[in-house]
């Protein structure tokens, strides 16, 4: 019934369908399988793309040639750019999305990407031979083969909800959890834990009172997340997002349920998500706090189905309706269903190289939430390196892996390979020392080539990016060596508390000042508009960014051309470092554990000293 496959992708959430598109893309034979072809690319919580360097990882999916920010582009309702008001290194997308569009049109680009199978079945156990996967044994009993398999289970593994005292299995309210894997491999001789995420009430938004809240508005000036395909949602036609908040009187009645909370009970075992708690932690932990902010979010244009984000929480239902109903705007809320928190397994990544490939099983690749990550962007750019690499398993090749100054996804296996996680890992900016040059703006400029020499990003990414770049090299010449006289520019100068110009001067130079943006130049000045008024926004802000930001970018170049020298020492196989002896021990079990390929891998191993370092680099010298 099946023929053998290049790759197998065992789940279809944000990472399943990154691996089986990237792969199929690459020209491998890939089969995607589903416990429900429903459910494909389901929003399971929030309906949202991007946000706070999660913006920054759609964005380098898409400059790779995965799928998510057209996904998005398509399917959004509401865009922000946050932090605008910090330097560019700060800037990052969130579109609110349309959670059944986005689904639907996730599954019908996957149905029309070449060499990609579907098939609707559970996974209980893999096919293993002789230390490498040889395929897939499904709950019908199909044995199914392939080269190389790509786990993606999010929350599905020996999944448990509670809703207070209530609980029952399930990967995602009403859907049934994924056993026998997690058995299987931890006989093989993986480590594996539990943690935990939730999701709030969903509300019906015709019995809110929106008079009471405040109204968050979409940006004027939609960029998207797609190099390839830009946004047909218009400005004027976005959806609002509210802003309302707790109190006093709501944090007492969610109080009187914690008796009953599977977590202050501990019925939950597994560690919750740090950055994005559940309401009854947020009291417990901020219990100086006398009110917290909820967003108000629509899940759509065609339903009045609203998510409450920042009110995750596994209380009973009654106490969730009762303090709902004091909030500002819920007074007559209704509810169409509870949050629920969930449990499930997951699996230490310290147990996978680069590739994302295990180390105990050859051909073997984890991506998403069972590797410790929270979030659709974490998911996606983790499957999507999964499936290039398990394409490139298949074909012998060498695995494609992003270092931590190419890109943030490059930073967050890194950490999940070096540091591990105890608690659901999230991206923030702060995560990268080198955010100057990991922008949400050049992502494509820093990732498309690379992907294009790999076979995935398409040649028509590669001409839009040639011609971005002569654009912006023309336009940088231009401004450099054209001057400006004062008549044309004091009046824009004097808008926005400049000093006025008394001799002419070159573009370039005025736009170095403080608060000046060469598009409101443009605007200012008929001179400017003769001269560079033909050029697109994001030609114009790849320009001004250049150089304004000019000795910060080359500072960090500098930085990672230091410690590039260190990630080119190559630590050998199977080095023995017990006879190391000046090594700490925390260190010597580290390294063992983990087996840096690099010195520069070794450095930034958690419990790591630089004298650790130091001794491994002498004697390696010798």
């Amino acid at each position: 019934m099946f023929q053998e496959y290049d790759v197998i992708v065992v789940g279809a959430g944000h990472a399943g369908c990154e691996a089986a598109a990237a792969a199929a893309n690459m020209g491998s034979k890939v089969l995607l399988i589903t416990m429900n072809m429903q459910t494909i690319a389901q929003m399971s919580c929030n309906p949202a793309m991007g946000g706070i360097a999660k913006g920054q990882i759609v964005k380098e999916i898409d400059a790779l040639g995965g799928y998510s920010g057209i996904v998005t582009n398509r399917s959004m309702i509401q865009f922000r750019m946050l932090n605008r008001s910090k330097g560019p290194a700060m800037w990052s997308p969130r579109a609110q999305s349309d959670r059944m569009l986005f689904a639907a049109i996730w599954r019908e680009m996957l149905e029309q990407t070449p060499n990609l199978d579907f098939y609707q079945d559970t996974v209980q156990q893999l096919i293993i031979n002789e230390g490498s996967v040889k395929g897939v044994i499904t709950g019908l009993g199909h044995h199914i083969f392939a080269k190389s398999v790509v786990l993606t289970n999010g929350t599905f593994l020996n999944g448990i909800i509670h809703i207070g005292e209530k609980n029952f299995q399930g990967g995602r309210v009403a859907e049934k959890a994924a056993t026998g894997i997690t058995e299987q491999l931890v006989s093989l001789g993986f480590e594996s834990d539990r943690l935990k995420t939730g999701t709030p009430p969903r509300i019906d938004g015709r019995s809110l009172d929106y008079s009471k809240m405040e109204e968050q508005r979409g940006d004027d000036e939609i960029t998207g997340f797609s190099y390839l395909e830009k946004p047909s949602l218009r400005p004027e036609n976005q959806r609002s997002c509210y802003i309302t908040y707790t109190s006093n009187e709501v944090h007492d009645i969610l109080k009187q349920g914690f008796e009953s909370s599977p977590m202050f009970q501990g019925r939950i075992q597994g560690t919750g998500p740090r950055y994005c708690p559940s309401i009854e932690d947020k009291i417990n932990r901020f219990a100086e706090r006398d009110r917290h902010q909820l967003f108000v979010e629509p899940e759509g244009w065609n339903t009045v189905e609203i998510y409450v984000n920042g009110f995750s929480t596994s209380l009973s239902e009654g106490v969730q309706y009762q303090a709902l109903r004091k909030v500002p705007g819920f007074e007559n809320c209704k509810m169409f269903r509870p949050g629920y928190a969930i449990e499930y397994d997951y699996f230490p990544p310290t147990q996978l190289t680069f590739s994302l490939e295990t180390k105990l099983i050859s051909g073997l690749f984890f991506a998403g939430q069972i590797n410790g990550t929270t979030g659709y962007e974490e998911a996606a750019c983790q499957g999507l390196m999964a499936g290039i690499n398990a394409h490139q398993k298949s074909r012998n090749l060498e695995p494609f892996v992003l270092k931590r100054s190419e890109a943030y996804i490059g930073v967050l296996i890194d950490d999940l390979i070096n540091k591990g996680t105890d608690e659901p890992y999230r991206m923030f900016t702060s995560r990268a020392e080198y955010r100057t040059l990991l922008r949400q703006d050049n992502a494509d400029m820093r990732l498309t080539e690379l992907s294009y020499k790999l076979g995935l990003a398409s040649q028509e990414r590669m001409d839009n990016l040639q011609k971005k770049k002569e654009k912006v090299e023309i336009l940088k010449e231009r401004v450099s060596v054209n001057n400006i006289e004062p008549n044309e520019i004091n009046e824009y100068l004097k808008s926005v508390y400049s000093s006025p110009l008394v001799l002419k001067q070159k573009i370039a130079q005025v736009l170095l000042r403080p608060g000046i943006d060469l598009k409101s130049m443009i605007q200012s000045s008929s001179f400017l508009q003769d001269t560079i008024g033909e050029y697109e926004n994001e030609i114009l802000e790849q320009a001004e960014i250049q150089i304004k930001y000019e000795t910060y970018i080359q500072k960090e170049k500098e930085l990672v051309e230091k410690m590039n020298q260190l990630e080119n020492l190559l630590i050998p196989d199977n080095f023995n470092y017990s006879k190391l002896v000046s090594l700490s021990n925390e260190a010597r079990q580290k390294f063992i554990k983990i087996q840096p390929r690099t010195l520069g891998q070794a450095s930034r191993i958690s419990g790591v000293n630089p004298s650790d370092v130091q001794i491994l680099m002498v004697y390696m010298g010798r």
